[in-house]
C-alpha cells in the first residue's frame, strides 16, 4: 500500500492540472468534506507561476530556509544548549539528510515550504521501513489533495489522499505529519498569506496580460466602426481581413486607418496613462510584500536603499522569515518524527544553525558590559566563578597576571613586567589605569609586642598598584607571610592607597 501511495504522490506531482475533487465524508460525522477542503488551494499554488513578485518572495524564503544546516543532539541534563552532545549517526538524521531516494534534504524542504508559503499547509507522508517499525522515507503531498477526517471523540481519525486518477487512499494519524499556520475558521486546515491577496494577484496578472494585449492589438485599445447599412458576409470578412493586415501587431502601430464611404470610427479606448497600470502594479507589489512581511531591499529594489537599511533588511529576513519557519519545523521533528523511533529517539533533539548573522558591534558592546560587571562584582568580594556565570560569561581559569612583556599598548615597568597589565585589569572596575610607575600603595603594620618579625619588616613597603599590593595582602588586609597565626594571633596588617602628594615626595 505504501508503494502504491508513493506512486500516486509522484504521479500527482507530475499532473498538476489533472485534479480530482474529494467527495469523501465519513458516515456519522457532523463535518462535511466542504468544511475540510478550503477552496482555491490550486489557484494559490498556480499564482506563483503568474506573478513575478510572488515568485521572487516565495523563492527567496524557501531557498534560504532549505539551506539552513540541521544537526541532531543528545539533550543535556542541565538543559543548556552548550552542554548537548552532537549525534552524527542515527536513522532520523539519515532520513532528514535524504528523505527519499529521489530528493535531497534541501530539495525536499524547499518543495514542502513552497506549499506552506502558498497555502499555509505542508504535508509530510511517512512510509514505514519494511523491516522495522520506524520511518523509512518521507514524501510530500499537495495540500489540495489531502483531506483530514475529523473524529468527535479523538478530534482526528486520519486523512484521505486523493490521487490524480480519483482513487482515495486512507491514511492513519501516524502516517502523516501536517504543518500549518492556524486557520481561525477551521482547526483542521491552514491559512497562508496568498489567500488574503488573491484579488490583488488577479489584478496584477490581468494588468500584465492587458499590457501584452495592448501591443498585440495594433499597440492601442480597440474601438467601434459604425456602418450605415448591413454588410454582406463577404464584405464583413474582407473588411476584417484588410483591417488586421494593415493595423494588427506592433509593427503596424500608429498607421493611419482609411475607412470607406459610410463608415465612422467611434473611439472606445483608454490610454496607458488613463489606466495607470504602472501605479497599479507597484501598489500590487507593495500589497504582496506586506502580506508576507517581506523587506523590500531583499527583492533587489535599491532605488531608496543604503547600507544601513540593507543590513536591517537582511536581519529582518533572517530573524522573522527564516528563523521562525525553522523553529516550526524543529517542533514537528522533535514532537512528531523522533518519537516514531521509539527508544532510539529518546533523549534526542533536532536543532538548526541560527540563520541570523552575528552583529559584531552589538556583541562587542555586550562583552564589554559583561566584563565590566564581572570585574566590579569580584572587586567587592563576590566569588569569581559564580560571578562569571551570573553575568553570562563562561568559566575562565585564572592563572595570574602574565609574566612576559606587558601588552604592546602599555609601557612596561622596569623590574615588574606585570605591573602595567595589573593596572589595566584594575581599570575594568571603572578606575582610570595608572600607567606611570608611581608607588601608590603602602603596607601598614600594627607595631606592638604581638607583631611578628615578617609583618614588622614589611611595614612601610610601597607597591606600584593594587594588584601587586593585594597579592601580599589578599582583599587589602592580612599579610600572607605573617607568622602570628601559629601563636593564635590574627594578622592586623593592611595596605592603604597613598595620596598623589606622597608619591611626589
Amino acid at each position: 500500500m505504501a508503494r502504491t501511495l508513493l506512486g500516486d504522490l509522484a504521479h500527482g506531482l507530475r499532473n498538476l492540472s489533472n485534479r480530482s475533487p474529494i467527495t469523501y465524508a465519513p458516515s456519522g460525522r457532523s463535518f462535511g468534506a466542504g468544511f475540510l477542503r478550503p477552496a482555491g488551494q490550486e489557484a494559490q499554488m498556480r499564482a506563483m507561476g503568474s506573478v513575478g513578485t510572488l515568485f521572487a518572495i516565495v523563492e527567496r524564503i524557501t531557498t534560504a530556509y532549505s539551506q539552513v544546516e540541521w544537526k541532531l543532539y543528545r539533550s543535556a541534563k542541565s538543559g543548556r544548549d552548550e552542554d548537548r552532545e552532537e549525534v552524527t549517526a542515527h536513522p532520523a538524521l539519515d532520513l532528514w539528510t535524504q528523505p527519499n531516494p529521489f530528493m535531497t534534504g534541501p530539495m525536499w524542504r524547499e518543495a514542502t515550504q513552497q506549499h506552506e508559503e502558498l497555502t499555509g499547509e505542508q504535508w509530510w507522508v511517512i512510509a514505514q521501513h519494511p523491516r522495522f517499525k520506524m520511518p523509512g522515507e518521507l514524501w510530500f503531498a499537495r495540500p489540495d489533495r489531502m483531506t483530514p477526517v475529523p473524529d468527535r471523540e479523538e478530534f482526528l481519525s486520519g486523512y484521505v489522499y486523493s490521487s490524480p486518477t480519483g482513487e482515495q487512499v486512507p491514511l492513519g494519524v501516524d502516517d502523516v505529519i501536517m504543518l500549518r499556520r492556524p486557520n481561525p475558521l477551521d482547526p483542521y486546515r491552514g491559512w497562508g498569506p496568498v489567500q488574503t491577496i488573491l484579488a490583488d494577484l488577479d489584478a496584477t496578472r490581468a494588468s500584465a496580460e492587458w499590457n501584452a494585449t495592448f501591443f498585440r492589438n495594433s499597440a492601442r485599445p480597440g474601438g467601434i466602426i459604425e456602418v450605415d447599412r448591413r454588410l454582406d458576409d463577404w464584405e464583413f470578412d474582407e473588411f476584417n481581413k484588410r483591417w488586421a493586415e494593415q493595423h494588427k501587431g506592433v509593427h503596424n502601430a500608429h498607421r493611419v486607418g482609411v475607412l470607406e464611404n459610410g463608415m465612422k470610427w467611434q473611439d472606445r479606448s483608454f490610454s496607458m496613462n488613463d489606466m495607470q497600470f504602472v501605479e497599479l502594479r507597484e501598489a500590487s507589489r507593495e500589497i504582496i510584500r506586506e502580506a508576507f512581511g517581506f523587506p523590500k531591499p531583499m527583492l533587489g529594489t535599491v532605488d531608496d536603499a543604503n547600507r544601513a537599511n540593507m543590513e536591517a533588511a537582511e536581519d529582518i529576513f533572517s530573524k522573522w522569515l527564516v528563523r521562525t519557519r525553522c523553529r516550526r519545523t524543529r517542533q514537528a521533528l522533535n514532537t512528531r518524527l523522533l518519537p516514531m523511533y521509539g527508544s532510539l529517539g529518546e533523549g534526542l533533539e533536532f536543532d538548526f544553525e541560527d540563520p541570523v548573522g552575528t552583529d559584531v558591534e552589538r556583541d562587542s558592546k555586550q562583552l564589554s558590559a559583561q566584563s565590566a560587571a564581572a570585574a566590579a562584582l569580584v572587586t567587592v568580594g563576590f566569588e569569581p566563578k559564580g560571578t562569571l556565570s551570573a553575568v553570562g560569561l563562561p568559566d575562565i581559569p585564572f592563572v595570574g597576571a602574565p609574566r612576559t612583556a606587558a601588552p604592546p599598548t602599555l609601557a612596561p615597568v622596569e623590574g615588574e613586567p606585570a605591573a602595567a597589565w595589573a593596572e589595566l585589569v584594575a581599570g575594568l572596575t571603572g578606575e582610570v589605569p595608572e600607567i606611570e610607575a608611581a608607588m601608590r600603595w603602602e603596607a601598614v603594620a600594627k607595631i606592638d609586642d604581638n607583631t611578628c618579625e615578617a609583618c614588622a619588616d614589611n611595614d612601610g613597603r610601597l607597591y606600584r598598584n593594587r594588584a601587586a599590593a593585594y597579592k601580599d595582602y589578599p582583599g587589602g588586609s592580612g599579610y600572607v607571610k605573617c607568622t602570628g597565626a601559629q601563636y593564635g594571633n590574627d594578622c592586623r596588617c593592611r595596605v592603604v592607597k597613598r595620596r598623589k602628594s606622597e608619591d611626589d615626595e
